[in-house]
């Protein structure tokens, strides 16, 4: 007799039930949604979901009945026409409190999601939406640096007293102090021991004084530009959260590279504008002592001061290079409305905030101005050609007279309302830690989308059809079995996809087709060798135990073969690639599962209890 443990029965039950459970809200399908978080990023109360459906009903908006989920609310609707209408209601009644972002939601029943399950959601090949992919410029960032170890030394030297000619940073990766000949060279390569920490450092002597030369090593190198590429990704996470983007997806691609997909999006222009500028601030002190027009005629600042010619109150300017504060310094910055008209709330953290306070407190009726920084990348003709160049553009925006003593809460004003808002968002989103380009730029419509997910439905079914009705008549029982296994494969990997939260895609899809037809494989495997039991005159009830003993290391070969092919795609690989191999590997691992346990199970209370059988239906 066929016999098989108890055990196994139930853990087969068992999974199969909750197989059942995690993978059935993928049936209920989806509708257009709205989701409605707070701008402050606290999380949505019940107070805020029902003023927010009272103001849809006063309106004669018709939705169906919303709920909070991680603290947003979503508010589902029956078409797209009544989904616009209520963004653009929700905006215009709550343009300070509400930021709003076009979705989708699942028709799942409130007792699944209470549950805390949730379907498969769908790629920007399946939603539609906005694909971007950033080039970063790691060479700017080692020379961000290497700009902050030349701030840091001039501190140095000025506090220990010592005269300093210039401090210049230099191809090499190298920081370069000149000092003057009076200058006590030992003295200032001691001043500088800890602004020069971690860098090599060599002291040089030259005809018209010393130099100290700080160097940065290959791993710092490293260091700072897979810092600038951590920063980025946190940094356009931060602005995709603020533009109010649904399940977005922000990652690393390759050595220098972010890969940022925003399903539903459309409106590419604005998006880019925010996400890829490279903003930040300076506050620093007004040169009051030398003339700026004068310094613009000659072409040459005072030693210790910069020259601005783009200011937004038309005449040039002469600051102190010395920087007070920096956009990096910032913990929150809103948009706002004053007496002088639109303006940003600046609140910056504890150590710029005493740097500030000491600066007004010594310089009272002095004035200092704020300066705004951007980068970006131009294509301009030079003979012909097409030449690629970075350009940074430095702007005055306000230049004020210090009438009191601040630390770390302020106001810029001076700015129309759209800048101020968009100023705002940049600072609260936090800077870029160095300049991003797009390289590569793609935009899915939504019509493309549910294309691709019909397409890919029906090949599945049509793929999976064919397998049935193959197995079916050529194996007989035997391939019936073989199909419901093969369908109990297709539940357990939707399954495992929709607790993983994954994002299915196309090379998803094709993913679990390759998996049907591989699952397959096992099945044929043991049955060819029940058959060989068989014409080798063994029972039947023997050959059924026999196929499924010798299939098993054949099953295990090939499947560990093709599983260490999936793990290096997932290694190695990313986007698409990656979630193909994920596919791959889950569907090797269940149909390992259902082929080898399920099968067996099967087969075992079909054929296990008769004590006599003389024939298998195995074709």
């Amino acid at each position: 007799m066929l016999e098989y443990a108890r055990w196994k029965y139930i853990l087969i039950a068992a999974v199969l039930l909750l197989a059942l459970l995690f993978a059935s809200p993928n049936l209920f399908g989806e509708d257009p949604a709205l989701q409605v978080a707070r701008k402050d990023h606290t999380a949505m109360a019940s107070g805020g979901q029902k003023e927010v459906e009272s103001f849809l009903k006063e309106r004669h908006i018709p939705f169906a009945k919303g709920y909070l989920d991680n603290g947003h609310l979503m508010v589902r609707f029956a078409n797209v026409a009544d989904q616009l209408a209520a963004r653009d209601a929700v905006n215009e009644k709550f343009p300070q409190e509400l930021i709003t972002a076009l979705s989708f939601a699942p028709r799942t029943p409130e007792f699944l999601r209470v549950l805390g399950l949730r379907p498969m959601s769908l790629g920007l090949d399946l939603r539609g939406g906005l694909y971007l992919l950033y080039q970063v410029d790691v060479n700017s960032a080692v020379n961000q640096a290497l700009e902050g170890y030349a701030q840091d030394a001039r501190r140095a030297l000025l506090a220990a007293g010592i005269p300093l000619k210039d401090v210049t940073v230099r191809p090499g990766n190298a920081v370069v102090v000149q000092l003057p000949p009076e200058a006590d060279a030992t003295a200032a390569r001691g001043a500088l021991n800890q602004p020069f920490t971690g860098l090599t450092v060599t002291v040089e002597s030259l005809a018209s004084g010393s130099q100290i030369v700080g160097v940065m090593t290959p791993a710092q190198v490293r260091e700072r530009q897979d810092y600038a590429i951590q920063q980025n990704i946190t940094t356009l996470r931060n602005r995709v959260n603020e533009l109010g983007v649904s399940e977005p997806i922000v990652q690393r691609q390759g050595i220098d590279r972010i890969n940022v997909q925003l399903p539903g999006v459309q409106n590419s222009a604005d998006i880019k504008n925010t996400l890829g500028r490279v903003a930040t601030l300076e506050f620093r002190l007004e040169d009051m002592q030398n003339n700026a027009a004068e310094a613009q005629a000659t072409g040459r600042a005072p030693l210790g001061s910069k020259l601005y010619t783009h200011t937004r109150f038309g005449r040039p300017v002469l600051l102190k290079r010395e920087i007070i504060a920096t956009g990096d310094q910032l913990t929150n910055a809103t948009s706002g409305q004053a007496q002088e008209g639109p303006v940003v709330n600046i609140k910056l953290d504890a150590r710029a905030g005493d740097n500030m306070l000491k600066t007004t407190q010594a310089n009272l009726n002095k004035r200092m101005a704020v300066v705004l920084i951007e980068k970006r990348r131009e294509v301009t003709e030079v003979d012909g050609k097409k030449v690629t160049r970075d350009v940074t553009d430095e702007e005055v925006i306000n230049d004020a007279t210090i009438r009191g003593v601040f630390s770390n809460q302020f106001q810029i004003s001076g700015l129309t309302a759209g800048e101020a808002r968009d100023l705002a968002l940049l600072l609260r989103s936090g800077s870029l830690a160095t300049a991003i380009y797009v390289v590569e730029e793609r935009a899915v419509g939504p019509s493309v989308g549910r294309e691709n997910i019909q397409k890919g439905v029906t090949a599945l079914i049509v793929g999976m059809a064919g397998v049935f009705l193959f197995m079916a008549i050529y194996y007989h029982v035997f391939g019936l079995v073989a199909d419901l296994v093969l369908l109990a494969n297709v539940v357990l990997l939707t399954a495992l996809l929709s607790l993983m939260r994954a994002s299915l895609s196309l090379p998803g899809i094709a993913g679990i087709i390759l998996t049907v037809g591989m699952a397959v494989d096992a099945n044929v495997l043991i049955y060819e060798r029940v058959r060989e039991e068989i014409r080798k005159g063994v029972s039947p009830q023997a050959a059924i135990r026999a196929g499924f003993e010798k299939a098993l290391s054949a099953i295990t070969d090939s499947n560990i073969t093709t599983l260490i092919a999936g793990v290096v795609l997932w290694v190695l690989g990313t986007g698409p690639i990656k979630g193909f191999a994920v596919v791959l590997i889950l569907g090797i691992l269940t149909s390992m599962f259902t082929a080898l346990m399920g099968s067996r199970a099967l087969l075992t209370l079909m054929y296990g209890g008769r004590r006599k059988i003389t024939k298998l239906s195995i074709g």
